[in-house]
């Protein structure tokens, strides 16, 4: 029963976040200067006369009030349906679910990546704090943390694809080749790039925050304990440190997965990979109101999940946190 109670609680409070996504995206959007019909029709508008543009307005639903467009989309969600992208011309469930499929491998790569050798970094420059080896990791991750996502994707392109030629420039797969043609060593060519300069912003704040608790660990009562013992900082931070500092790494990883997307998005128009945030990109450009709901909706979901996971993993990492749960 206590179960339901508290399923039923997080489920109300995730409803009530969706909505609240849903109508903060659609109020930004329709604030936007950009005019929906000369998005939909693009270099073509100077040649479309203004019968035809209340036309296309009609057949969109363009000229209706926010309200309505609202309650429309609305209606359309409570019975099943995220509604119809203009741009792409298929529903919104397909593009997104297609999308999602390439940025997936993208995310899921530079999340993993980003956690275990962010984890990594941290305990090894906070076990040896002062040291250069701890000074040349925080610098680092320092440097990293204050870098733009595109200014760093733009130096990765011009260094490693230009100069060095060992990475492609764009895209998922050569260019004019068909999806099903390009092979899985092809794809993970193509991948390297892009999910490395995605992982580097990651691993910059999961490095500082483990190198703060391995601190905050090697000058707690228990490494003094420890260290009258004869036991040495490795030893410390082996046996009680990765424990320790696993925890906020963690939470922060599951955490960061709304900014790692947000990185995504630059890091995807910088590579030219053709994910979701590249669709979102070209839906707030084209207006395709529809379209940037549902992703709107699907990323707030995402990350939900991703703090329920983080939440479900405490117990097992801390058993102490079991206990302490009412």
């Amino acid at each position: 029963m206590r179960l339901i109670k508290i399923l039923a609680s997080r489920l109300v409070r995730l409803a009530l976040v969706l909505l609240c996504v849903a109508m903060v995206t659609f109020g930004l959007v329709m604030l936007s200067p950009i005019d929906p019909v000369d998005a939909y029709l693009g270099p073509q508008m100077a040649q479309v006369s203004p019968e035809q543009r209340a036309l296309i307005a009609e057949r969109w639903g363009f000229d209706a009030s926010p309200a309505v467009q609202f309650g429309h989309w609305l209606s359309q969600l409570l019975s099943g349906e995220l509604g119809w992208s203009h741009v792409y011309n298929q529903p919104v469930s397909e593009v997104i679910s297609q999308r999602f499929q390439r940025s997936f491998i993208l995310l899921g790569s530079a999340w993993l990546m980003s956690l275990l050798v962010g984890f990594a970094l941290g305990v090894i420059a906070g076990a040896k704090e002062g040291s250069p080896l701890d000074r040349l990791i925080s610098g680092y991750a320092y440097v990293t943390a204050s870098t733009p996502a595109f200014w760093l994707g733009m130096l990765a392109v011009l260094m490693f694809s230009i100069y060095l030629g060992w990475t492609p420039t764009c895209c998922a797969g050569p260019v004019g080749v068909l999806n099903q043609d390009v092979s899985m060593l092809t794809r993970l060519h193509h991948l390297v790039l892009p999910m490395t300069t995605l992982a580097l912003l990651g691993i910059a704040t999961i490095t500082l925050h483990t190198r703060a608790r391995m601190i905050a660990l090697m000058n707690s009562d228990i490494a003094l304990h420890a260290f009258a013992q004869g036991a040495s900082r490795s030893d410390i931070a082996w046996r009680h440190g990765l424990r320790h500092a696993s925890l906020p790494a963690l939470t922060l990883a599951f955490a960061s997965l709304g900014e790692l997307f947000g990185g995504s998005i630059l890091i995807e128009q910088v590579f030219a990979y053709p994910g979701l945030g590249q669709a979102t990109v070209e839906a707030g450009l084209r207006s395709d109101v529809p379209l940037l709901l549902g992703i709107a909706l699907f990323t707030a979901l995402f990350v939900s999940v991703g703090n329920l996971i983080a939440d479900s993993l405490y117990p097992l990492i801390d058993p102490r946190m079991a206990q302490e749960q009412p």
